[in-house]
């Protein structure tokens, strides 16, 4: 199999994201990285670079260096794919460019910091036929395909509750301010209108549409900054609810001390319960009404054919976080190959079955990003309840 060409704009030398996504593009021996653009301090940038391998003529100052000249390239060196992995700030104008390029784009979350921005990337996706994806890396685990695999099953009956968390307690101290890592996350200018909620909540809002197959109707929310000196929230709670009358709750923070990682989803139904937490994550317990709870163990036999796909070890071994995030580049993969060999559509995965392309969309970047809008407001307005269709329509009207 020939490996597919990839580039990567951000996640140079000390950045926490930039090593997951190397591991997890390379694993399955589906992507190369040819090309790169790693630092907003050029030199850096290209020297690093070079250390991981990668050309000289091909590694880059800054994005839109590569992008002139990666774009004047024949078939067989031109990218198939480009990850972003830059500041929320630069998501959009880096995003809509390369897609305008005829590049498929892996944008890290939050795609974009507007409604508008968002807007215009599902129209650019659509102009151009390429594939925007958003990195939603945790629907990567093969115990959340598989909680997926049994709700589109009718296992559970219908659903009626989904309860969702991501809390950790690595922001808490006070003089985090000061802290490079810590203070760019609080800093509208960088992250938008919001901090944790953008940072953390939306990966769990995510987890509970991917898992449930119903999209976020309406929501209330309250948010707090509990540090002296944060202008954005560092703790809120969400209650949602999605189609078909599902009941969803979220609590995110960072203030959480002794919570490292509690990334949970537990979706209960009419006939039974499901729970999985991220730092358990080879393991998804199933009640059934009146039953006994049992454990459903990652890698065991008899799981969906979605399951299986992306389990790669033998049961009882650990899968984490990189395997994850592979399963989404693996998932591009096979959308890539499929296009280049002229077999249609692969732009959306919300509706297709377990054999689609379970990659995170344009589409659900857009969700996400009127999430948060519409949080913001209700966190403004004490909790008021707001319909996400009112946040998009006022954002793309102007009204």
């Amino acid at each position: 199999m020939v490996e597919l060409n990839w580039g990567l704009i951000g996640g140079g030398e000390g950045s926490q994201i930039g090593p997951v996504h190397r591991m997890a593009a390379r694993l399955d021996g589906e992507f190369s990285l040819v090309a790169a653009a790693l630092d907003h301090v050029p030199d850096a940038g290209r020297e690093f670079a070079v250390r991981l391998g990668i050309p000289a003529e091909r590694a880059y100052g800054d994005w839109e260096e590569m992008l002139a000249r990666e774009s004047s390239l024949g078939d067989v060196d031109r990218l198939d794919l480009v990850t972003v992995a830059t500041p929320n700030s630069t998501h959009y104008e880096i995003t809509r460019r390369i897609l305008e390029s005829g590049f498929n784009v892996l944008c890290e979350k939050p795609m974009t910091m507007t409604v508008s921005e968002a807007a215009g990337i599902v129209e650019t996706v659509k102009s151009t036929g390429c594939i925007c994806a958003v990195n939603y890396g945790y629907s990567g685990y093969p115990l959340v395909r598989q909680m997926r695999a049994m709700v589109r099953q009718g296992v559970l009956g219908r659903v009626r509750l989904v309860v969702v968390e991501f809390a950790h307690g690595h922001h808490s101290a006070g003089d985090d301010r000061d802290n490079p890592r810590v203070r760019w996350r609080y800093d509208p200018s960088q992250v938008g209108v919001s901090a944790q909620f953008t940072d953390c909540g939306i990966h769990a809002l995510h987890l509970a549409t991917f898992v449930t197959g119903r999209d976020v109707l309406r929501l209330a929310s309250d948010f707090a900054s509990c540090v002296d000196g944060r202008e954005l929230e560092d703790d809120a709670q969400v209650d949602f609810r999605l189609e078909d009358g599902i009941v969803g709750r979220l609590w995110t923070s960072a203030i959480a001390v002794g919570r490292q990682h509690g990334l949970t989803i537990q979706v209960f139904g009419e006939r039974g319960g499901l729970r999985w937490a991220q730092e358990q994550a080879n393991q998804l317990f199933w009640t059934p009404v009146g039953g006994r709870t049992s454990t459903i163990e990652r890698g065991e036999t008899g799981l969906a054919p979605e399951t299986e796909r992306a389990s790669r070890v033998a049961v009882g071994h650990v899968e984490g976080m990189p395997l994850a995030f592979a399963n989404i580049y693996t998932e591009l993969s096979r959308a890539i190959r499929s296009m280049k060999a002229g077999n249609g559509d692969v732009g959306s995965a919300k509706n297709l079955d377990g054999s689609g392309y379970l990659y995170p969309s344009a589409e659900d970047g857009m969700r996400s990003v009127v999430a948060i809008h519409a949080a913001v407001l209700s966190a403004r307005e004490r909790g008021r309840w707001v319909e996400l269709s009112d946040v998009e329509a006022s954002a793309l009207t102007g009204e």
